[in-house]
Protein backbone atom coordinates (compact mmCIF):
# COMPACT_ATOMS: atom_id res chain seq x y z
CA UNK A 1 0.00 0.00 0.00
CA UNK A 2 1.12 3.64 -0.77
CA UNK A 3 0.76 6.42 1.21
CA UNK A 4 0.84 10.08 0.56
CA UNK A 5 2.98 10.58 3.68
CA UNK A 6 4.96 7.92 5.91
CA UNK A 7 2.52 6.66 8.71
CA UNK A 8 3.36 7.78 12.56
CA UNK A 9 4.70 4.71 14.24
CA UNK A 10 2.40 2.29 16.03
CA UNK A 11 2.10 3.31 20.00
CA UNK A 12 3.15 0.67 21.77
CA UNK A 13 3.49 -0.18 25.58
CA UNK A 14 6.84 -2.74 26.81
CA UNK A 15 5.92 -5.88 28.82
CA UNK A 16 7.37 -6.94 31.66
CA UNK A 17 10.06 -9.90 31.24
CA UNK A 18 9.96 -9.48 27.12
CA UNK A 19 11.77 -7.40 24.26
CA UNK A 20 8.34 -7.47 22.69
CA UNK A 21 5.78 -4.79 23.03
CA UNK A 22 2.61 -4.16 23.19
CA UNK A 23 0.49 -2.87 20.13
CA UNK A 24 -1.83 -0.27 21.22
CA UNK A 25 -5.15 -0.58 19.17
CA UNK A 26 -8.00 1.29 21.60
CA UNK A 27 -7.96 2.97 24.99
CA UNK A 28 -11.43 2.92 26.82
CA UNK A 29 -12.26 4.29 29.87
CA UNK A 30 -14.93 3.43 32.52
CA UNK A 31 -16.23 6.64 34.67
CA UNK A 32 -16.77 6.72 38.20
CA UNK A 33 -16.15 2.95 38.87
CA UNK A 34 -15.33 3.39 42.89
CA UNK A 35 -18.26 4.08 45.29
CA UNK A 36 -16.17 6.85 46.91
CA UNK A 37 -15.44 8.46 43.70
CA UNK A 38 -18.99 8.49 42.29
CA UNK A 39 -19.76 10.01 45.63
CA UNK A 40 -16.65 12.84 45.74
CA UNK A 41 -17.84 13.82 41.92
CA UNK A 42 -21.66 14.34 43.10
CA UNK A 43 -22.85 11.27 42.03
CA UNK A 44 -24.79 7.94 43.07
CA UNK A 45 -22.44 4.95 43.27
CA UNK A 46 -25.71 2.50 42.60
CA UNK A 47 -24.74 -0.01 39.89
CA UNK A 48 -26.53 1.56 37.09
CA UNK A 49 -25.12 0.60 33.91
CA UNK A 50 -21.27 1.99 33.54
CA UNK A 51 -20.18 4.93 31.09
CA UNK A 52 -17.45 5.07 28.98
CA UNK A 53 -15.23 7.35 27.23
CA UNK A 54 -12.51 6.91 24.95
CA UNK A 55 -8.56 8.69 24.61
CA UNK A 56 -6.88 8.33 21.59
CA UNK A 57 -4.40 5.13 21.05
CA UNK A 58 -1.18 7.79 20.80
CA UNK A 59 -2.16 9.02 24.36
CA UNK A 60 -0.61 5.76 25.88
CA UNK A 61 2.92 6.09 27.46
CA UNK A 62 5.59 5.01 29.37
CA UNK A 63 8.09 7.73 29.93
CA UNK A 64 9.80 8.98 33.07
CA UNK A 65 8.65 12.78 31.94
CA UNK A 66 4.79 14.01 30.68
CA UNK A 67 4.63 17.02 29.06
CA UNK A 68 1.77 19.33 31.46
CA UNK A 69 -1.01 20.30 28.74
CA UNK A 70 -1.89 23.59 27.80
CA UNK A 71 -5.06 25.09 27.91
CA UNK A 72 -5.55 24.11 31.44
CA UNK A 73 -5.50 25.52 35.24
CA UNK A 74 -6.34 22.46 36.87
CA UNK A 75 -5.22 19.30 35.93
CA UNK A 76 -6.11 16.30 37.71
CA UNK A 77 -5.09 12.81 38.73
CA UNK A 78 -6.67 9.57 38.23
CA UNK A 79 -5.31 6.28 39.12
CA UNK A 80 -6.59 3.50 37.87
CA UNK A 81 -5.97 -0.30 36.97
CA UNK A 82 -5.01 -0.66 33.02
CA UNK A 83 -6.63 -3.74 31.25
CA UNK A 84 -4.70 -5.07 27.96
CA UNK A 85 -6.49 -7.08 25.54
CA UNK A 86 -4.91 -9.90 24.12
CA UNK A 87 -8.12 -10.89 21.95
CA UNK A 88 -11.80 -9.52 21.48
CA UNK A 89 -14.85 -9.83 20.02
CA UNK A 90 -18.21 -9.11 20.33
CA UNK A 91 -21.19 -9.38 23.11
CA UNK A 92 -18.60 -11.40 25.22
CA UNK A 93 -20.21 -13.19 28.63
CA UNK A 94 -19.34 -12.48 31.69
CA UNK A 95 -17.71 -15.91 32.28
CA UNK A 96 -15.56 -15.67 29.29
CA UNK A 97 -14.29 -12.30 30.11
CA UNK A 98 -10.94 -12.79 31.19
CA UNK A 99 -9.57 -15.44 29.04
CA UNK A 100 -9.24 -12.56 26.59
CA UNK A 101 -6.89 -10.63 29.02
CA UNK A 102 -3.39 -10.29 27.79
CA UNK A 103 -2.19 -8.15 30.68
CA UNK A 104 -2.68 -5.30 33.55
CA UNK A 105 -1.02 -2.16 34.64
CA UNK A 106 -1.32 0.76 36.60
CA UNK A 107 -2.16 4.31 34.53
CA UNK A 108 -2.86 7.40 35.45
CA UNK A 109 -6.00 8.95 33.70
CA UNK A 110 -5.26 12.90 33.76
CA UNK A 111 -7.72 15.22 33.43
CA UNK A 112 -7.77 19.02 32.65
CA UNK A 113 -10.48 19.01 34.93
CA UNK A 114 -11.13 22.78 34.55
CA UNK A 115 -12.15 22.04 30.51
CA UNK A 116 -14.08 19.08 31.94
CA UNK A 117 -16.77 21.08 33.85
CA UNK A 118 -16.67 23.89 31.46
CA UNK A 119 -17.58 21.21 28.90
CA UNK A 120 -20.32 19.43 31.18
CA UNK A 121 -22.19 22.81 32.12
CA UNK A 122 -22.65 23.07 28.60
CA UNK A 123 -23.80 19.93 27.68
CA UNK A 124 -20.29 19.28 25.04
CA UNK A 125 -18.23 16.40 24.65
CA UNK A 126 -15.44 15.91 27.06
CA UNK A 127 -13.12 15.42 24.51
CA UNK A 128 -10.69 18.00 24.98
CA UNK A 129 -10.18 17.75 29.01
CA UNK A 130 -10.02 13.62 28.09
CA UNK A 131 -8.14 12.86 25.48
CA UNK A 132 -4.96 15.37 24.78
CA UNK A 133 -1.64 14.43 24.19
CA UNK A 134 0.38 12.33 26.91
CA UNK A 135 -2.99 12.02 28.79
CA UNK A 136 -2.91 8.67 29.82
CA UNK A 137 0.36 7.72 31.00
CA UNK A 138 1.09 3.87 31.61
CA UNK A 139 3.49 1.12 33.15
CA UNK A 140 5.00 -1.99 31.88
CA UNK A 141 2.66 -4.31 31.17
CA UNK A 142 2.69 -7.93 33.55
CA UNK A 143 1.46 -10.94 31.56
CA UNK A 144 -0.90 -12.51 33.47
CA UNK A 145 0.10 -15.67 33.94
CA UNK A 146 2.51 -13.53 35.92
CA UNK A 147 0.90 -11.55 38.01
CA UNK A 148 -2.91 -13.18 37.89
CA UNK A 149 -6.62 -11.22 37.59
CA UNK A 150 -6.02 -8.57 40.45
CA UNK A 151 -8.59 -8.21 42.67
CA UNK A 152 -8.21 -7.67 46.08
CA UNK A 153 -5.05 -5.67 45.35
CA UNK A 154 -4.23 -2.36 46.59
CA UNK A 155 -3.99 0.81 44.10
CA UNK A 156 -2.85 4.02 45.39
CA UNK A 157 -0.90 7.16 43.84
CA UNK A 158 1.47 9.47 45.93
CA UNK A 159 2.42 12.90 44.71
CA UNK A 160 5.99 14.14 45.92
CA UNK A 161 6.18 11.61 48.58
CA UNK A 162 2.23 12.31 50.16
CA UNK A 163 -0.56 9.78 49.58
CA UNK A 164 -3.72 11.38 47.78
CA UNK A 165 -5.33 8.52 46.65
CA UNK A 166 -5.65 4.78 47.80
CA UNK A 167 -7.86 1.44 47.66
CA UNK A 168 -8.74 -1.76 46.82
CA UNK A 169 -9.61 -3.31 43.52
CA UNK A 170 -12.06 -5.15 45.00
CA UNK A 171 -13.72 -1.67 45.81
CA UNK A 172 -15.05 -1.34 41.51
CA UNK A 173 -18.58 -0.80 41.30
CA UNK A 174 -17.85 -2.69 37.84
CA UNK A 175 -15.68 -5.66 37.81
CA UNK A 176 -12.84 -6.23 35.05
CA UNK A 177 -15.32 -9.48 33.73
CA UNK A 178 -17.87 -7.05 33.58
CA UNK A 179 -16.61 -4.06 32.19
CA UNK A 180 -15.14 -6.42 29.38
CA UNK A 181 -18.47 -8.08 28.55
CA UNK A 182 -20.71 -4.59 28.64
CA UNK A 183 -17.72 -2.84 26.12
CA UNK A 184 -18.25 -5.75 23.89
CA UNK A 185 -21.90 -5.07 23.68
CA UNK A 186 -21.21 -1.54 22.59
CA UNK A 187 -18.08 -2.42 20.62
CA UNK A 188 -16.19 -5.13 19.03
CA UNK A 189 -13.21 -5.26 20.41
CA UNK A 190 -9.70 -6.14 19.33
CA UNK A 191 -6.44 -7.23 20.37
CA UNK A 192 -4.42 -4.41 21.88
CA UNK A 193 -6.99 -2.21 23.26
CA UNK A 194 -6.70 -1.07 26.84
CA UNK A 195 -9.36 -0.26 29.50
CA UNK A 196 -9.12 2.02 31.79
CA UNK A 197 -10.94 0.27 34.81
CA UNK A 198 -11.87 3.96 36.90
CA UNK A 199 -10.18 5.42 40.11
CA UNK A 200 -10.60 5.77 43.36
CA UNK A 201 -11.76 8.64 45.08
CA UNK A 202 -8.82 11.39 46.27
CA UNK A 203 -8.70 13.19 42.58
CA UNK A 204 -6.92 16.13 43.00
CA UNK A 205 -4.87 18.66 40.70
CA UNK A 206 -1.15 18.83 40.15
CA UNK A 207 1.05 21.06 39.11
CA UNK A 208 4.08 21.12 36.38
CA UNK A 209 8.00 19.72 38.55
CA UNK A 210 4.93 17.18 40.75
CA UNK A 211 6.47 13.55 40.53
CA UNK A 212 3.86 11.46 41.19
CA UNK A 213 3.86 7.52 41.77
CA UNK A 214 1.50 5.57 40.58
CA UNK A 215 1.08 1.69 42.77
CA UNK A 216 -1.39 -1.81 41.87
CA UNK A 217 -0.05 -3.77 44.39
CA UNK A 218 1.82 -6.78 42.51
CA UNK A 219 2.27 -4.72 39.20
CA UNK A 220 4.92 -2.86 37.99
CA UNK A 221 4.94 0.57 39.32
CA UNK A 222 4.69 3.86 37.70
CA UNK A 223 6.87 6.71 38.15
CA UNK A 224 6.69 10.13 36.21
CA UNK A 225 7.12 13.85 36.48
CA UNK A 226 5.11 16.47 35.26
CA UNK A 227 7.26 19.06 33.01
Amino acid sequence: MQYVFDPPPRTALPVTGSEAFFPVHRIYCVGRNYVEHAREMGDDPSREPPFFFSKPADAAICAPEIRYPPATADLHHEVELVVALRTGGQDIPVNQALSHVFAYAVGVDLTRRDLQSAAKAQRRPWDTSKGFDQSAPCSKLVPVGVCGHPFQNLISLDVNGVRRQAGCIHEMIWSVAEVISILSSLYTLQPGDLIFTGTPSGVGAVQSGDRLEARVEGLAELTFSLV
